[in-house]
């Protein structure tokens, strides 16, 4: 017997929202696939609003709200039967968020939560992470994000410790984040992982994954520590300008993607590893499988 529905996850982020709909396969005597079917991305950048002015503009609002209501009829038109919607960083720092979420509740029909940082981190880690990691090493899972990044140390497949720092693409090209900051993270780095012989990074984010496919790696090859470095000198000697005609990055991707790379590479730097895998999912990822597996509320279309 084979039964397939389709779950959606919106993911409202600092520098983007994004819309992942998947194919729930469920197959007798078989555990249930999840399979990618459609993933939009809309280049709305709360965070330069937020981290600067304590709230979301009027036109951002308006955009919200239009953007919202594309992806309501996407979801109508998939046939979609439960969803989720979470705010991050941007959403939960302005001081305008909770009257945004109830102006799209109210123009767009979408219900939207606003999370904290340490839930992000526990939906991130509901990931399929067991599908790209050896449960006998040791990992520190990395996802950056416009306004925040998630740290996750596992080691032999347990979740050891997480924490959500305010440190993320946005905030650095604002000159928003302190020196402190960095220093906070560090030692939270190597106070996690310094009892561990040897650490593996898992990368995420649309940056990380935009370098991965430049690299042409294969699926499932690590880049190293020394190619990161070396493209982070590539780009830093390219112009804003030059990276989206020259390097063909979106405009929206080619000035977040050097703090980006300095964020990955300080993480390598303070866990000693030499490399970074590069799984490709995140929270969108994991809002999909926490609704499966009704470990967070969701909606019906």
């Amino acid at each position: 017997m084979l039964s397939i529905e389709k779950y959606a996850a919106i993911d409202i982020g600092s520098n983007a929202v994004r819309l992942l709909i998947s194919n729930i396969i469920e197959e007798t005597g078989k555990p249930a696939k999840f399979k990618k079917n459609s993933l939009v991305r809309v280049p709305i950048r709360l965070g330069a609003d937020v981290f600067l002015s304590n709230k979301i503009s009027d036109a951002n609002k308006e955009r919200m709200v239009d953007t919202m209501l594309a992806f309501r009829l996407l979801m109508k038109s998939h046939k979609v039967k439960k969803y989720k919607a979470c705010a991050t960083s941007a959403m939960r720092e302005s001081e305008n968020g909770k009257e945004v979420v109830d102006t799209i509740f109210k123009e767009a029909g979408i219900k939207i939560d606003i999370i904290d940082g340490e839930e992000e981190a526990k939906i991130i880690a509901a990931t399929d992470l067991n599908k790209f990691i050896n449960p006998t090493k040791t990992y520190l899972y990395v996802d950056v994000g416009g306004g925040s990044t998630e740290f996750t140390v596992i080691s032999n497949g347990i979740q050891k410790a997480s924490k959500s720092f305010k440190i993320g693409t946005v905030r650095l090209l604002n000159n928003m984040v302190k020196d402190d900051a960095w220093g906070k993270l560090e030692k939270w780095i190597k106070n996690h992982t310094s009892e561990y012989h040897k650490i593996r990074v898992l990368g995420s984010g649309g940056n990380i994954n935009k370098i991965f496919k430049v690299s042409g790696k294969a699926i499932g090859k690590p880049l190293t520590y020394f190619y990161l470095t070396s493209y982070y000198k590539t780009l830093q000697s390219y112009t804003y300008e030059e990276r989206i005609t020259e390097l063909e990055l979106n405009q929206d991707r080619a000035d977040v993607i050097i703090p980006a790379m300095r964020i990955y590479l300080s993480a390598m730097k303070w866990s000693k590893s030499k490399h970074i895998y590069v799984p490709k999912i995140g929270l969108s990822d994991g809002i999909i499988k926490s609704i499966y597996y009704d470990t967070v509320s969701s909606n019906t279309q």
